[in-house]
C-alpha cells in the first residue's frame, strides 16, 4: 500500500511517497520558492535526481506538480492507489499528544493554534487543504512536532510567570522536534531491547533541541513556547535575557516583531560568524577567523551544558546519549568537542570510532564513546518522515 507524507511549509512543500509496510521511499521531492516566480523543484526517484521550474504562484499549484511527479514517473498508474496521506504539523498545543485522523474539528484547531505557530501554520493548513481538494476520499493524519512532549511534568513545561498567562494564552513548554525525538526512542528501544529507555536525544543541526527521555517518555525538553528556546541554532538565538527584546527596541527604534524576526532568523551561528550552516564555519574556524571561532565553542557549550543539566535530571541513569540530525550525525569534530566538555561525567570518546560515522561515510551510526564510559554514545540517524509514515499507516487501517 502507498501513503504519501507531506511536509508543507510557507513557502516549500517536500514530499515522500512510501510504499506500507516495507518502509519503502519509491519517490521524494522537494518544491521550493512556492510563490515566487522563480520557483522549483528536485524530485528523487531510484538514485537519479530530476529538476523542474516554473511560477507556482500558491500550494495548490505545488500540489498539482506533486501529483504530476507521482504519475509522471509512474510510481503510481492511478491516485486510488494512495491510502493515506500523513501531514507534518508544527503545533498541537494542549489539544494533541498523539497523532490523529484529520477532519473538519482537527483543521479548525490547527487553525486556532496559528497564534502559537504563526511562521509554519499558515504552510502547514495551505497543504493539508491542497492535498484535501485533490484526495477528497483519502484518509488524511496530522502528525504534531509538539505530540511527543506533552508527557513533560508540570514542574517542567511551566514557565515562572504570572500563572493566569497559563490559563488565559497558554503560555508554557511545548517543545519541537517531537517527531523525530520519538523516531530515536523508538529506534532505541530496539537497539537496547528494553521499553523503559532512559536517553539524552541530541538532534542538533540548524535546528536543534535536546531532549530528556525518562521511562521512554518525554520528561524534558529545551524548546519551549515556540522553536526559539534552548539552544544556540542556525539563526535562531535560542535562549536569552528576555529584558534584551524591550532595550533593543527603545535603542533601535524597532517593533518588537521585527526584533523577534532577528531572534529567528539573523542570530545564532549567523548572528555570531556571519554564516547559518555549521560546516561554513568551521570552515572559516580553521581559517582562523576568531568570530567562527566564538560561534562554535557558544553553540557546542550550550550543547554540553544541556547534557549535564539532563543528566542530573535523570539523576545519572541514562542508558545512552544519542546524537541526531545535521550536526549530530555528521560534525565529527562537534561531537568530540561536546563529549570532551562533558568529561567529568564520567563520559568518554572513542576517537577512532567517533571519526568512522558520518552520512558520508561506510558507516552511518553506531557507538562512538570508548569502553571504559559511563555513558554509552550513538549516532543514529532521524527520519522524521518515516516516522509520520508509521503513524498514519497505523491510523488509517
Amino acid at each position: 500500500m502507498k501513503f504519501l507524507c507531506v511536509n508543507a511549509g510557507s513557502s516549500s512543500l517536500k514530499f515522500q511517497l512510501f510504499e506500507m509496510p516495507e518502509e519503502k521511499v519509491l519517490i521524494s521531492g522537494y518544491i521550493e520558492k512556492i510563490g515566487l516566480e522563480d520557483s522549483f523543484w528536485t524530485t528523487k526517484i531510484n538514485g537519479e535526481k530530476i529538476k523542474g521550474a516554473k511560477y507556482l504562484k500558491n500550494h495548490s499549484e505545488a500540489v498539482q506538480v506533486l501529483i504530476d511527479e507521482l504519475l509522471e514517473n509512474k510510481v503510481v498508474q492511478s491516485l486510488d492507489e494512495i491510502k493515506g496521506v500523513g501531514h507534518r504539523v508544527l503545533h498541537g498545543g494542549e489539544k494533541y499528544s498523539d497523532s490523529v485522523l484529520i477532519d473538519d474539528e482537527v483543521i479548525q484547531n490547527i487553525k486556532d493554534l496559528t497564534k502559537l505557530g504563526p511562521l509554519h501554520h499558515p504552510g502547514n493548513l495551505a497543504g493539508i487543504e491542497a492535498l484535501r481538494k485533490v484526495l477528497p476520499n483519502v484518509p488524511m493524519v496530522a502528525v504534531y512536532d509538539t505530540a511527543f512532549h506533552q508527557t513533560m511534568p508540570k514542574e517542567n513545561y511551566m514557565y515562572p510567570v504570572p500563572y493566569e498567562w497559563y490559563l488565559k494564552y497558554g503560555v508554557r513548554k511545548y517543545g519541537f522536534h517531537g517527531t523525530s525525538h520519538k523516531y530515536i526512542t523508538t529506534v532505541m528501544k530496539e537497539k537496547l531491547g528494553k521499553e523503559n529507555v532512559n536517553l539524552i536525544i541530541c538532534h542538533i543541526g540548524s535546528g536543534a533541541s535536546i531532549s530528556a527521555i525518562k521511562d521512554g517518555k518525554c520528561f524534558d525538553t529545551t524548546m519551549g513556547l515556540t522553536p526559539l528556546d534552548g539552544l544556540m541554532m542556525g539563526t535562531r538565538s535560542g535562549s536569552i535575557d528576555p529584558s534584551i527584546l524591550e532595550y533593543v527596541c527603545k535603542e533601535s527604534g524597532n517593533s518588537v516583531g521585527d526584533i523577534t524576526n532577528d531572534l529567528n532568523k539573523k542570530s545564532g551561528l549567523l548572528g555570531i560568524a556571519g554564516f547559518s550552516d555549521s560546516r561554513d564555519v568551521e570552515d572559516a574556524a580553521a581559517r582562523g577567523d576568531e568570530r567562527a571561532i566564538l560561534a562554535l565553542n557558544m553553540y557546542n557549550d550550550r550543547v554540553a551544558k544541556y547534557i549535564a543539566n539532563y543528566y542530573i535530571e535523570l539523576e545519572g541513569k541514562v542508558d545512552a546519549i544519542v546524537f541526531t540530525a545535521g550536526v549530530g550525525e555528521n560534525g565529527i569534530e562537534a561531537r568530540a568537542d561536546i563529549l570532551k566538555r562533558v568529561a567529568p561525567l564520567g563520559i568518554k570518546v572513542d576517537a577512532k570510532a567517533n571519526g568512522k560515522i558520518a552520512s558520508y561515510k561506510e558507516e552511518q551510526e553506531g557507538i562512538i564513546s570508548s569502553k571504559t564510559s559511563k555513558v554509552a554514545v550513538w549516532v543514529v540517524p532521524t527520519n522524521e518522515e518515516l516516522m509520520i509514515i508509521k503513524d498514519t499507516y497505523k491510523l488509517c487501517q
